[in-house]
């Protein structure tokens, strides 16, 4: 699944080729894909739109409209490419978006998980999948004693507390697992029993990475690609997901890897010692 940064490069992407681009048309080839309004109402409100800017929010991007916002979530596999009205449609494509000057934007989606959503124009913030989203991962938006004030009232393992998008914004399993390696946390460890010391390192490392990662364009796993087509740099960097059965890069001892939350989730059982609660 796309998380934060490759959601970022997505955006980065899509403003340098369709930013100021006016819509004459959409195809749409799998209705479910389209969450509101109904498919047919979604394609003529759009019809003489101009894409002013294109916005993210978590892992959701924000299409900056006339007089609409159009939310949309890649799920798992979601992408944009940028074509030639004349290229061949490829498989696996659901919506065009046909542009006055003969060029698209196509959404593909091999599983199908991905949606749009179209609200009127600067009301996206109240949309119900942003509504519940934490602040996003920046030194200026993410501030420690909210943080630290969060994790000691929840008695959940953390990496799930940090999957769940409300205490910090486009953490997915990637960038959670490199995060808490690099923190010295173990995935399994209670929220509220972690200290203030490694709350601090944690807050710091989730910056960090994200960061990190932002700035290599994304991580490329199976079929990532922005909307320019590249892969992203970032898996040159990681140091625990999917490196199981590989020395920690810390201490050389085997990376593992286990089932946490239903999420599979890679560590080094050296560097991140769960510490048994007591009372």
């Amino acid at each position: 699944m796309p998380e934060l940064p490759e959601v970022e490069t997505v955006r980065k992407g899509l403003e340098h080729l369709v930013k100021g681009k006016k819509i004459k048309d959409v195809a749409i080839f799998w209705p479910k894909i389209i969450e509101s309004p109904n498919s047919e109402d979604f394609k003529t409100q759009l019809v003489g739109e101009e894409i002013l800017d294109i916005d993210r929010r978590g892992k959701y991007l924000i299409f900056k409209l006339t007089h609409f916002d159009m939310i949309s979530h890649l799920r798992m596999e979601g992408k944009f490419e940028y074509h030639k009205g004349s290229d061949p449609v490829m498989k696996h494509t659901h919506v065009i978006f046909k542009f006055s000057d003969e060029t698209e934007l196509r959404y593909l989606d091999v599983r199908k998980f991905g949606r749009f959503v179209l609200v009127p124009k600067d009301t996206s913030q109240i949309y119900k999948g942003l509504q519940k989203l934490g602040p996003e991962p920046t030194e200026e938006a993410f501030l420690l004693k909210g943080f630290e004030q969060e994790l000691k009232k929840r008695k959940k393992p953390i990496k799930p507390l940090l999957l769940d998008q409300t205490l910090v914004t486009g953490l997915g399993n990637i960038y959670v697992d490199e995060s808490l390696f690099r923190a010295g946390i173990h995935p399994e460890q209670e929220a509220n029993t972690l200290t203030k010391k490694e709350i601090a390192l944690l807050h710091r490392e989730i910056i960090a990475v994200l960061g990190e990662a932002v700035e290599a364009g994304g991580t490329t796993i199976r079929t990532y690609q922005n909307a320019l087509g590249d892969a992203g740099n970032f898996q040159v960097s990681l140091m625990v997901y999917g490196q199981n059965g590989e020395s920690c890069p810390k201490c050389g001892a085997e990376i593992l890897k286990k089932k946490v939350a239903q999420r599979g989730t890679h560590y080094c059982p050296h560097c991140q010692i769960y510490r048994v609660r007591r009372g």
